[in-house]
């Protein structure tokens, strides 16, 4: 079971099953066997935070179900992993990675997690992270977290994971589960599926649910699939989506969600796109970056794309002014608002949690400390006028001034840049070594944004990024799996200790 899990995808997974040749019981030990050969012994990826306790149990009443009523959908009886940010009313943990929420309840189930029991998706457990999703410390080291220690990247062992989504996108990588959730407000699905060789979307904000996810910022916070193949992060995507009362922004959702997104998959969905390519600012950081977007260009230009070079946003170089002052504010007053909402906690507001960190300094900040919490107390709350100022600034420069207008002036149908640098070293004594990405401006938009894997660079994952306007996660999906199957980028990763460079 080991060896035959590896790439396997959703529907082939599903197939088995109503084929009688497979059991989300027997899934569920393969899954958990491989645990514990690469996560917890072996290479030692340490992605997982938490094994679901229950797992097992919901696997055995899901295929006493299929026997009895058929299959839900595609997702009966598969196991997903949850970044440990996503709250889930049992018996596990939901700690962000941190210690000041060990033993934390919430009152209900996030609301994604409620539709992936409605699908019939075992919840796995809960993945490793960068600890408060890398909204702690601006020195911090990407897939540390106080609970679950370094997360490693399974290309290059002592190379970075990127995060926030750590865990999740390792835990795909290595195929670990069928696929993964994770959370981003700026670069946290993207960034650690480019380097871990992977697909991760980062939805349309609104399309998918945040209520019961571990907060940073209500104007950019979204949830999104990772998983190994286009294909299957568009199955996992069509489970998520729904509108939710209680997260007034998915009522935007209301006529352009699907419930079936695997259904725009087309191998010659590149045929009579037009895709821009906006080089300044998101390109010229790493050579080797940019010679796999290059090569990623010049063959969605083989297979019938018309390539719009450049195609600059213009407000690229002004986005970066506004969006900490509007982090920081928000970031307060949703933690403080989810903290306080909890059934139990340890800790009510922010300032618990940096009192907490203080009292358990050698195990909390024994890497780096907490600079970002402590200015985010410091903020004025939502009625300040520098962060509406703020706020109004980042909504024009990414949308009207930005994504938005670049497609309008060249009627395009996507923008296509490198996700990000090939992942670093881990470096816990002076944080990470990033040299860029492109997750910016959909960031503050709101808007979708698709990373699939473009190459390698001396073994590394690279990806390339398409990105477009507030729900055009189809057009998305086409072009994206139309470059992946045309490339096949994707190997499975060979858990090397170190990178070969020659």
């Amino acid at each position: 079971m080991l060896r035959s899990l590896e790439e396997t995808t959703i529907l082939e997974l599903q197939a088995a099953m109503e084929a009688g040749k497979l059991t989300s019981i027997a899934l569920v030990r393969g899954y958990l066997d491989r645990i514990a050969k690469l996560d917890r012994a072996g290479p030692r990826l340490n992605s997982i935070a938490e094994i679901n306790p229950n797992a097992l149990a919901m696997a055995r009443h899901l295929d006493e179900e299929r026997r009895k009523k058929g299959a839900r959908g595609p997702l009966h009886g598969i196991p997903v992993l949850l970044k440990d940010n996503i709250a889930t009313a049992d018996g596990m943990e939901t700690t962000a990675g941190s210690l000041a929420l060990i033993g934390s309840r919430p009152r209900r189930d996030a609301y994604v997690v409620t539709r992936l029991r409605e699908a019939g998706a075992v919840i796995l457990g809960k993945t490793n992270l960068s600890e408060w999703a890398n909204f702690r410390s601006s020195n911090s080291s990407s897939g540390w977290s106080a609970r679950g220690g370094q997360v490693r990247n399974p290309y290059s062992l002592d190379r970075s994971p990127c995060g926030s989504s750590s865990g999740s996108a390792v835990a795909a990588a290595a195929s670990l589960a069928a696929a993964a959730l994770g959370t981003e407000t700026d670069g946290s699905v993207l960034c650690p599926s480019s380097v871990n060789g992977i697909v991760g979307i980062k939805t349309t904000l609104g399309l998918v649910s945040r209520t019961g996810v571990v907060p940073i910022a209500h104007s950019q916070d979204t949830v999104g699939p990772m998983a190994r193949t286009v294909e299957d992060a568009a199955v996992l995507l069509g489970v998520m989506v729904g509108v939710d009362r209680e997260d007034p922004s998915t009522r935007s959702s209301i006529g352009k969600s699907h419930r079936d997104y695997a259904k725009f998959l087309d191998r010659d969905g590149m045929k009579g796109a037009r895709i821009g390519v906006p080089r300044s600012a998101y390109f010229g950081y790493s050579d080797k970056t940019d010679a796999a977007a290059e090569a990623a260009i010049g063959k969605m230009r083989d297979l019938g794309a018309t390539i719009v070079d450049p195609a600059d946003i213009p407000s690229a170089k002004q986005m970066d002014e506004g969006e900490m002052v509007v982090l920081l504010h928000e970031f307060k007053a949703d933690l403080n608002r989810y903290l306080s909402g909890l059934a139990s906690s340890k800790v009510r507001s922010l300032k618990d949690v940096i009192a907490f960190n203080e009292k358990h300094h050698e195990k909390e900040l024994k890497y780096f400390g907490q600079d970002l919490f402590l200015k985010a107390e410091e903020t004025a709350g939502l009625k300040d006028r520098k962060y509406l100022t703020a706020l109004k600034k980042n909504l024009r420069l990414s949308r009207k001034e930005g994504i938005d207008y670049v497609m309008d002036k060249h009627g395009l149908d996507a923008l296509v840049a490198p996700t990000g640098s090939p992942a670093w070293v881990v470096d816990h004594i002076d944080g990470d070594h990033s040299r860029g990405g492109s997750s910016q401006p959909t960031a503050l938009a709101g808007y979708p944004a698709i990373t699939v894997p473009a190459g390698f660079v001396f073994g590394l994952p690279v990806g390339i990024t398409f990105m477009g306007r507030a729900y055009s996660e189809p057009t998305l999906i086409r072009l994206s799996y139309a470059f992946e199957q045309a490339t096949r980028h994707r190997t499975p990763p060979k858990y090397a200790p170190t990178t070969a460079s020659d």
